[in-house]
């Protein structure tokens, strides 16, 4: 899964009064993190893994800084950064237009979307044409759900085959019931990684068909943080380590 990394200049300009002088004199990141959402986040038994770990430390190398998590429930996650008990936050964070006055978000590091899941060597679906006359697998009441019932207000013969569970889902195209599934990246992921087959096994879209990206976020005024982190990024994704980090953490 490619997500480019586009970037508003305006963003990343400096203002006078943000926090990356302290940050750099100090020589640490302070990251809030919730540590209860794995693949992104888990502490397990004081070891703490995961995306959003991952790239927390190398975020944190290539500014020439030291990373500092502080564990963070979710619901607590904008308090503690708003008032200045960490610098940023990477937590599995989708982008939050109602935030915006008080929150800057990088450019997204991973999309979260739906995706459609399909038999590798079968004909690579990439959204709603050419599913005319197949059946989609889904999990019940989902997203998935919802746009796959979308697609078949415009396909007529596209049939809709619901399942308590993505993997009962998935689960269904790998047994050849269906021809596609539409499920979420993570779990699509997590899916192929743990069930090897011999032979066929599953593959997905190479784009997201509902894209939801997650991003990192700092407090507005600290707009040179930003900018170094936003630079950051796009050095990890040019030189691999952030592809290998998602790949580390939910397979090839």
């Amino acid at each position: 899964m490619g997500l480019a990394l586009t970037i508003m200049m305006a963003a990343c300009a400096p203002s006078t009064g943000d926090a990356w002088e302290r940050i750099h004199e100090a020589g640490i990141l302070r990251i809030g993190i919730d540590p209860t959402y794995p693949p992104f986040a888990l502490d397990d038994g004081g070891t703490l893994s995961g995306i959003d770990v991952d790239l927390g430390r190398a975020l944190a190398v290539e500014l020439g800084l030291e990373p500092q998590f502080t564990y963070l429930g979710y619901d607590g996650l904008y308090d503690a950064l708003t008032t200045g008990q960490v610098d940023v936050l990477i937590s599995a964070l989708v982008i939050a237009p109602e935030r915006t006055k008080e929150i800057a978000y990088t450019a997204p590091y991973f999309d979260a979307g739906l995706f459609l899941v399909m038999p590798v060597g079968a004909n690579p679906a990439t959204g709603m044409d050419g599913l005319g006359g197949t059946s989609v697998a889904v999990e019940l009441g989902t997203l998935g759900h919802v746009q796959a019932l979308e697609w078949q207000r415009h396909l007529a013969n596209l049939t809709i085959q619901t399942y308590g569970s993505v993997d009962e889902a998935l689960g269904s195209v790998s047994r050849g019931q269906n021809g596609t599934a539409l499920v979420d990246y993570v779990s699509a992921r997590l899916y192929i990684r743990n069930n090897p087959v011999e032979g066929t096994g599953l593959t997905y879209s190479s784009d997201s068909i509902v894209s939801e990206p997650y991003a990192m976020a700092v407090r507005i005024e600290d707009r040179t943080l930003l900018a170094h982190l936003n630079d950051a990024l796009i050095r990890l994704e040019k030189s691999g380590r952030l592809p290998q980090i998602i790949e580390t953490n939910l397979g090839p």
